[in-house]
């Protein structure tokens, strides 16, 4: 979508905005959907990967953003059965966790796009309406390398269950280096 379209005018123009929104964070969940209602979709926010299947089948949506990692799965099983019920649905990742192994997966399973978050509304509706052939515009404020490799730390540290040693090692790092980088809060 260029430039140039205003957001609000492509809305108009799609007569199915349903939109399904999957997210483990209940505050953050809450944000995107009221933010997505008020720009013209019909939301409906559940914070599993079991609740989303049930949408999924039951009343498919047009539109999907999906949390890539949750307690009970993972959005890209959501994205699966999505397309089983409707193949012209438009869903994106999202994840805290970007990597392009993850990015790949969820390309490879169907989705339009992969954002990290934190990802504005408006860079989300951008993606949700390109098309096809289109690449969305980047970012308006993508996250700073910084942010990135310590959003990555922090993945690694959790998936070990908070090891510090096993996290060290397994990002070839010494020890005293990643525990002076856990104390810090994160990058801007």
């Amino acid at each position: 979508m260029s430039a140039d379209i205003d957001i609000h005018q492509a809305l108009e123009s799609i007569p199915d905005r349903t939109l399904l929104v999957l997210d483990d964070d209940a505050p953050f969940r809450s944000r995107l959907a009221q933010a997505l209602t008020r720009r013209g979709f019909t939301v409906s926010a559940v914070g599993t990967v079991a609740e989303a299947k049930d949408v999924a089948r039951m009343n498919p949506p047009a539109f999907a953003v999906l949390d890539l990692r949750l307690d009970d799965g993972s959005g890209l099983e959501v994205v699966e059965v999505l397309h089983q019920y409707r193949e012209d649905c438009r869903a994106i990742m999202l994840t805290g966790y970007g990597a392009l192994a993850t990015a790949v997966a969820a390309v490879k399973a169907g989705a339009v796009d992969y954002l990290s978050k934190p990802a504005d509304v408006e860079d989300i509706i951008k993606s949700l309406l390109a098309l096809p052939d289109e690449k969305p515009e980047p970012p308006e404020n993508p996250m700073s390398a910084d942010r990135v490799r310590w959003e990555h730390i922090q993945r690694v540290y959790e998936l070990c269950n908070h090891n510090v040693s096993e996290t060290a090692r397994r990002l070839n790092m010494h020890r005293r280096t990643l525990q002076r980088i856990l104390a810090k809060r994160a990058p801007r």
